[in-house]
């Protein structure tokens, strides 16, 4: 790994395995991802976004050895600042082996999750990172009330009796909580990608 004062052309091609997991889902919702360790905290949490399928409508927060990292707020309701997350890259926050990070997305349904950022080495110049690799179990639908409101949603459906079933199955629509839509975090990801390549060219240009 390298060192968090290395220069920005010598770890731009450091790469890390990353596992984000929806925390307290059964079963488990999650996503295994490759990512450079070159990105901003902020690129994370857009890569987090894309990984589970949300919309980025709500605020969102990392917590990482009890230091808290998101986008620059007004008012920090008593809480020490936040550090600016677009300010800081993630091989700055990472110890050696594997770094556990926790990130909160939407302050009211209180989505956790837990990311674990393992095997740090070069990566393949052919590939364009970040990258989906594997996961298992659809995001659940914004707005729905939080691990607890989502499970009950489901269960609403699948019970023709239950007060809430024409709501839910409304709502719900032709979800699937056991299908992971690939294809569309593939393209988001791509998308982040080329971003990346055309900073890459940019930084490139400079050295």
């Amino acid at each position: 790994m390298s060192p968090p004062n290395a220069p920005a052309a010598d770890s731009f091609g450091e790469t890390a395995s990353i596992r984000i997991e929806l925390a307290h889902t059964d079963p488990p919702i999650w996503r295994e991802v490759e990512a450079p360790t070159s990105i901003t905290l902020k690129v994370l949490h857009d890569i987090v976004q894309a990984s589970i399928g949300w919309f980025d409508y709500h605020l969102w927060e990392f917590t990482i050895e009890g230091r808290r990292y998101g986008l620059p707020m007004d008012e920090d309701w008593g809480n020490e600042p936040r550090h600016n997350a677009a300010k800081v890259r993630l091989r700055e926050v990472l110890k050696p082996g594997r770094t556990v990070i926790n990130y909160l997305y939407d302050f009211g349904d209180s989505w956790e999750h837990r990311i674990t950022v393992t095997k740090v080495r070069q990566g393949d110049p052919n590939i364009d990172y970040p990258r989906y690799l594997d996961g298992a179990g659809a995001g659940p639908p914004e707005d729905c009330g939080g691990v607890p409101g989502f499970y009950d949603l489901l269960e609403a459906r699948a019970d023709p009796d239950h007060p809430e079933h024409a709501q839910a199955v409304e709502w719900l629509d032709d979800y699937d909580p056991d299908e992971v839509e690939i294809l569309p975090i593939k393209y988001a990801l791509a998308r982040i990608a080329a971003r990346r390549n055309a900073a890459k060219a940019r930084l490139g240009k400079k050295t």
